[in-house]
């Protein structure tokens, strides 16, 4: 079961024009930001949102001339959307029964896959006496009851808290690994996109910027949205042999390069001096504190200058360095911290 999509959607002032393939089996994540169209897209699939071109087929059937309620299709919202006067069994039987399936027969189904979820106990529930990781698992099941070919998820974790996010996710990924048909998962969280996707497709402006596995896409970021995303300072530059020159810095790479290329690296391989370093030190640039702040166990050090960039630092190294806002510091990368690549 392949889905091969074209989604062309129009509205005043926007436009999204994309493709999709997803072969069964196989967990497609739609990343990108605020507005992008990742939802958009979700929703055209869903045939929730009408298209303005484009067609799209799931193993070989078009869908998009079907109304909503005929593809073969199930979705979980981002809020779940779950009846609030049915008990967790009625919401998951609630979907076979509209596919013609008798009472009982659904019933016996919803109950399936409650056991599946781990929510058994939970059968006579309504959502209101449902914590927020057991609504999300009730609202997977009414999704996968309908036996779909398609499965669409919508921010499925966002509502969770960071404790719950983090064993949801773990069993999502197993149903994920269970399910034989194609998904596709939307979220903001590159975390859940890693943890939970095979491929992720970068949408920026109603357009695909960037496509591939995980470690592809981290590894080789191609906007600054990707490269916020996955943690890395992005540049992009003229590369000549071992060197690329952005806004008037001559960086040392380890790759040999000819033409447009993108310099990247981590923020904790940045080296911050309050004074010029002696020697020779190759990638050096001077640059002002734009701000500092709390980063996980670190302090990340905001900079302005020729280029703008992040750097991780202890604790002690702000209080050593007076690293403060305002304050004009060295900054330089090693040759072999950089990851240099075709732009």
């Amino acid at each position: 079961m392949t889905l091969h999509a074209h989604l062309v959607v129009e509205r005043p002032g926007f436009r999204l024009d994309i493709d999709l393939d997803v072969p069964s089996g196989e967990v497609l994540a739609l990343l990108g930001p605020n507005g992008a169209g990742k939802s958009t897209a979700l929703r055209a699939l869903a045939g929730l949102t009408g298209l303005s071109g484009g067609r799209f087929t799931l193993d070989g059937d078009p869908l998009h001339t079907l109304a909503a309620e005929r593809r073969p299709i199930g979705m979980v919202f981002q809020d779940y959307l779950l009846f609030p006067h049915l008990s967790a069994l009625d919401n998951v039987a609630f979907g076979p029964r509209c596919h013609g399936v008798s009472k009982r027969e659904a019933r016996r189904t919803a109950a399936s896959w409650l056991e599946r979820v781990g929510l058994a106990a939970y059968a006579a529930a309504k959502p209101r006496q449902l914590s927020g990781g057991q609504a999300q698992r009730v609202a997977l099941a009414r999704a996968l009851a309908v036996r779909p070919r398609l499965l669409l998820l919508d921010e499925p974790l966002a509502a969770l808290d960071a404790h719950t996010r983090l064993d949801i996710r773990s069993r999502l990924r197993r149903h994920l690994d269970e399910f034989d048909g194609a998904t596709v998962l939307v979220t903001h969280d590159p975390l859940d996109a890693m943890v939970l996707a095979d491929r992720l497709v970068v949408i920026e402006n109603g357009a695909i910027v960037q496509h591939g596995t995980p470690a592809e896409v981290a590894r080789r970021p191609r906007t600054d949205y990707v490269a916020r995303l996955v943690g890395l300072n992005l540049y992009r530059g003229t590369a000549s042999g071992h060197q690329v020159k952005v806004e008037g810095i001559l960086f040392t790479v380890a790759e040999q390069l000819d033409g447009p290329a993108f310099v990247a690296f981590s923020p904790q391989a940045v080296a911050l001096y309050r004074t010029r370093p002696n020697g020779t030190p190759r990638n050096l640039w001077q640059a002002g504190i734009e701000g500092v702040e709390r980063h996980g166990d670190n302090v990340r050090i905001h900079l302005q200058g020729p280029i703008t960039a992040s750097a991780d630092v202890t604790t002690a190294a702000v209080a050593e360095l007076d690293l403060t806002p305002g304050r004009q510091v060295w900054a330089s990368v090693k040759a072999t911290e950089t990851h240099a690549y075709p732009a």
